[in-house]
């Protein structure tokens, strides 16, 4: 055990001083040093969570992998690591999540000779791939490669500069767990998510730009801006909603404007403040029912000068799951010119309810893919949170 916790320690250390664009050739190198391992590859996923796309030096040669039928793809799906035994010598996959507090980035697949697979190793490349993930976000930072690794097809300049604004496409804590996901991934307009956390709180904002193309997606980039500004100078979300109303009134005069549904989460008990702005909708699972949570309807973002908002009030409740969907969704139209409507976005919530939060809207989207019109090319949004609620061993 001595031996290959100092195994580990030399790669640990080995990860975090590579250069941001070298992490995979780092790790690599000591993983075979120190685990004699045969083979390491690096897949990370796509912007529409269909591939798993290989990390290789650019132009990229590799194929990527299907999510749905590939043993990495299942690993990715139930964050697991899973093992197979390699084609040649009796060596063993090892396909490892990286994964950052809840956003699933890739999987790391180690191959390893048969005797090297033990406990204690798969728990140390666990952790590893873990350790990967987070060095991963912050070489972002400095370098295109895994941006660039991630897409299987080129983004428009609005998707690039929607999936920039982004926090991330999930994130876990003890009281709650989030997943989140835009269609169409590669060519996004106005629809944007955000949320941050404190000690407190949690904030989550929901938001539909009008428009299309990079114009939508500038006025989206004005309206999150101005909220996290207002937000990070620890106003309430209600003079949060007042002051991007201001900001984007102020740039568009009342021609363009934004929908936003704002929530302010209390960690401790579940109370939640809310200002609805516009077209955004919260549907509720509690227990066996799904259903549809209406609010005060109040005017969106910069439709009219000097806007005052209220906050409303909503209790969550350990063991909900909150489904945040934009007009994208509930109002997609089929082939046959029918609406998506409420009775179908119900069923389709039933039906994903034992998947985990990071999961629900991928699943919710290619639901709604095979119900509305292919040419249609509205933005379509979900979010799905699920509420546990602190218990009194729970850090404040």
């Amino acid at each position: 055990m001595a031996l290959t916790m100092t195994d580990f320690l030399a790669v640990e250390r080995a990860v975090r001083t590579a250069a941001p664009h070298a992490l995979l050739d780092t790790v690599r190198a000591a993983l075979i040093e120190n685990y004699e391992a045969v083979e390491v590859s690096l897949l990370l996923a796509d912007y529409s969570l269909t591939v798993l796309q290989p990390v290789t030096a650019l132009p990229p040669t590799a194929q990527p992998l299907s999510m749905q039928a590939s043993p990495e793809g299942r690993a990715f799906g139930s964050q697991e690591p899973f093992g197979q035994y390699a084609v040649d010598d009796g060596a063993v996959d090892l396909h490892l999540p990286v994964t950052v507090r809840g956003d699933r980035l890739g999987i790391l697949t180690v191959r390893l000779p048969k005797q090297r697979c033990t406990p204690e190793t798969l728990e140390e490349l666990t952790e590893l791939a873990e350790l990967l993930g987070h060095e991963i976000v912050v070489a972002e930072r400095d370098t295109d490669l895994y941006l660039q690794a991630r897409r299987a097809s080129r983004l428009t300049l609005a998707a690039e500069m929607q999936w920039q604004l982004l926090p991330a496409r999930a994130c876990t804590r003890p009281e709650y767990a989030i997943g989140a996901q835009l269609e169409p991934a590669y060519d996004i307009h106005g629809d944007n998510f955000d949320w941050s956390t404190n000690g407190e709180t949690l904030v989550l904002s929901i938001t539909n730009g009008m428009g299309e193309g990079i114009q939508a997606s500038l006025l989206t980039n004005l309206a999150v801006n101005a909220l996290r500004n207002a937000r990070r100078a620890n106003i309430g979300i209600v003079d949060q909603a007042a002051l991007a109303d201001q900001a984007i009134y102020g740039q568009y005069h009342g021609e363009e404007y934004v929908s936003t549904l704002l929530l302010s989460f209390e960690l401790a008990t579940g109370r939640v403040q809310v200002v609805d702005a516009g077209s955004p909708q919260l549907w509720l699972q509690r227990d066996k029912s799904v259903g549809h949570v209406g609010f005060e309807a109040q005017l969106p973002l910069g439709m009219f000068e000097e806007s005052t908002y209220d906050a409303q009030e909503f209790q969550a409740l350990p063991g909900d799951r909150l489904i945040f969907v934009s007009d994208g969704v509930y109002a997609a139209v089929s082939r046959a010119g029918e609406t998506y409507g409420e009775k179908a976005l119900a069923r389709a919530i039933q039906a994903v309810s034992l998947l985990p939060a990071a999961a629900v809207p991928r699943a919710l989207l290619q639901e709604l893919a095979s119900y509305r019109d292919a040419e249609a090319d509205d933005d379509a949004l979900v979010v799905c949170l699920d509420w546990s609620g602190r218990t009194t061993a729970d850090p404040s």
